[in-house]
């Protein structure tokens, strides 16, 4: 096997026993993780999950109180960030105002004593590889928010690192702006082929952009997988919840309405409002009554109270032929297929003592 063939089938980064503890507060609670090379995986969770702390220990930022970080094999645990041969994307760009575009990208080859012709060669290479080599010789203030964010991402991959870590670096982004970066920095990802890791509270975010995604949740993993994984088969009611909206049931409401025993969850999409019962091979139906229906451009957000007991929401999608308006009131059918319904852990796994939860998560901002 050559170094080349050794380097992309060993791991980029492996974690063991990872533990951070901030006086009493304990951020970090011994994370295992295994990141391949070349792979563009997500960290996920909210605020307070303990995914930007594992970042910063990586990064070399914060030490850990307990356990090991490994970088391509070389154990990395108590060297100091410029030893490491990985760099970071900050949400707020850190960019230099006073130097020009390719200054800046070229700040990091300065420190590391690379000769002047070499260094400007990289950095317009660097530039180029987000397309903004014609917007060399401006300043960052000359710049869209957008623009600043790919100026950031050249000056961080111009000096080669094994791995880029992007602690939610389009957070400041508007939507629009968010979205052809998503495209952009995926396309950069593919292109120098190198690991990214990248910290998000955006759930969307991390299912467009990651090959593999880590759900984080007091200073755990509740559950690790691809896209799909994580949106198709969540693990526990928690994973369900944050990662897209899930219409969840309880032990006695998955009695009541599902015919079954435990915790479950069923996606809004999965779901379907008509006038008359559907029959088929596993097919399920319950009675209820509209209390809104929501326009969403692409979908329409049906609001309904099941007979049973629980409110669920209804996600169908806006198309031709599409005849019922629903409106408050109306009395409906909501039918699912039993291959829809997931079966989820009560407790979230990050959570030693989880606090009651409602029976079924609704829609946000409507009261159930």
């Amino acid at each position: 096997m050559t170094e080349t063939q050794s380097a992309k089938t060993q791991s980029a980064i492996r974690l063991t026993g990872l533990t951070k503890e901030f006086g009493r507060v304990r951020a970090v609670d011994d994370v295992d993780l295994e990141i391949a090379a070349g792979e563009f995986f997500s960290m996920l969770g909210p605020s307070g999950s303990g995914k930007t702390t594992v970042l910063r220990l990586i990064a070399g930022f914060e030490q850990p109180s307990r356990g090991g970080i490994e970088l391509f094999g070389r154990d990395v645990t108590r060297m100091a960030p410029f030893d490491r041969d990985v760099n970071t994307v900050f949400q707020d760009y850190a960019l230099f105002p006073h130097m020009s575009v390719l200054d800046n990208v070229a700040y990091g080859l300065r420190v590391r004593g690379v000769a002047k012709k070499e260094r400007l060669e990289r950095a317009r290479k660097a530039l180029a590889n987000v397309r903004l080599e014609h917007l060399a010789a401006r300043k960052p203030t000359q710049l869209s928010g957008g623009q600043r964010q790919r100026v950031a991402l050249a000056r961080a991959t111009v000096v080669e690192p094994k791995a880029l870590l992007l602690d939610e670096p389009l957070g400041a982004l508007d939507l629009k702006l968010r979205e052809q970066m998503q495209v952009e920095l995926k396309q950069l990802q593919r292109d120098l082929g190198i690991t990214f890791i990248f910290v998000t509270h955006d759930q969307e975010e991390a299912l467009t952009l990651s090959d593999r995604i880590a759900v984080f949740n007091a200073g755990r993993i509740e559950q690790l997988g691809t896209p799909s994984d994580l949106y198709e088969r969540p693990a526990s009611r928690f994973v369900a919840d944050f990662v897209g909206t899930s219409n969840l049931f309880d032990a006695e409401l998955s009695a009541a309405v599902l015919g079954r025993q435990g915790h479950h969850s069923i996606r809004p999409e999965k779901m379907t409002v008509g006038a008359e019962t559907q029959l088929g091979d596993g097919l399920r139906n319950a009675a209820g009554t509209v209390v809104e229906a929501i326009y969403l451009g692409s979908g329409i957000r049906i609001v309904v109270d099941l007979d049973a007991g629980p409110r669920v929401s209804v996600l169908e999608q806006n198309v031709r032929g599409r005849v019922r308006a629903d409106e408050h009131g109306d009395r409906v059918i909501v039918s699912w297929h039993d291959d829809d319904v997931v079966s989820v852990t009560g407790t979230p796994i990050g959570q030693q003592n989880p606090t009651p939860t409602a029976a079924v998560r609704t829609v946000p901002g409507i009261s159930g």
